[in-house]
């Protein structure tokens, strides 16, 4: 006696025909197809036991189906993007949505190394220096109007120099009569102080502290004999050849301020009058 042998469903023989092994048991295909097969998310249609089916996100697809929704490209065997509902090639979704390189206005694929600067995009190998016309990579950089230099080429075109040391100033920096100095060239001719931010004057176009200039060219005070430099709003009062600060020109006796009033010289000291006449 022959054993039965049918599909679990219609319970037709299976007997020389195709059939599909599952847990329950055996079905003939087209029981198959209508219990089990997914439906196809493009056209709605089954997809049946001898179709190629693709799945992406919970969704199904006949391969023939499974296509970019720009240029209708089968995705089966390509890479591809999802944009929202769509499913975009590599070449569709970069050509509408990757950037392209303002050197050679290709498009910037997706994953690829890249420079972003003001709003444009470029391949790393294609930002390259205006100058030397090697690409900058992820070195320093310094934009003049549509060019873009390296650092060391920027300073060698453009930079000023120092007109001590000759090197290029690259920030900062102090101008003397039209001049770029560095802050630490700029020092006194004299003692080799820094200068910048500090008072100084000059002499025969050379810079000079306070100190020293007062020390080397400034008048000196006939009572005290320190500088008369008129910094800081210093005044002083002249007589002949002799000088004085504004609060050292007091009587020789009485040390009264003689500054606006009339004093009488005696030899090396100057008088005001009432110790003049008691001589």
């Amino acid at each position: 006696m022959t054993e039965c042998f049918d599909c679990d469903n219609c319970k037709e023989s299976l007997y020389g025909r195709k059939y599909i092994q599952m847990d329950k048991g055996p079905y003939c295909i087209p029981c198959y197809d209508a219990h089990f097969a997914n439906t196809c998310d493009e056209c709605k249609e089954l997809i049946g036991h001898d179709c190629r089916e693709l799945y992406y996100e919970d969704r199904h697809y006949h391969e023939h189906c499974f296509r970019c929704f720009r240029c209708d490209r089968s995705l089966a065997d390509e890479p591809f993007t999802c944009q929202g509902e769509e499913l975009l090639c590599n070449d569709c979704y970069c050509s509408e949505f990757s950037s392209k390189c303002v050197a050679c206005e290709k498009t910037v694929m997706p994953g690829s190394r890249k420079l972003e600067y003001n709003g444009q995009t470029w391949h790393e190998h294609c930002f390259i220096c205006s100058s030397c016309q090697q690409p900058i990579g992820s070195r320093s950089f310094i934009p003049d109007k549509k060019d873009y230099y390296c650092v060391p080429c920027y300073e060698s075109k453009f930079a000023p120099r120092c007109t001590r040391c000759k090197k290029t100033l690259t920030k900062g920096g102090v101008t003397y009569r039209d001049e770029p100095w560095h802050k630490e060239c700029f020092v006194c001719t004299g003692c080799k102080t820094p200068l910048a931010g500090q008072q100084f004057t000059s002499q025969d176009d050379n810079p000079y502290c306070i100190k020293c200039f007062g020390n080397l060219y400034a008048k000196k005070c006939s009572a005290c004999t320190k500088p008369i430099t008129g910094f800081g709003g210093g005044k002083y009062v002249s007589f002949e050849d002799r000088h004085w600060h504004h609060n050292c020109f007091n009587c020789a006796r009485c040390n009264t301020s003689l500054v606006g009033k009339g004093f009488i010289p005696d030899n090396d000291e100057i008088l005001c009058r009432d110790c003049s006449s008691d001589l």
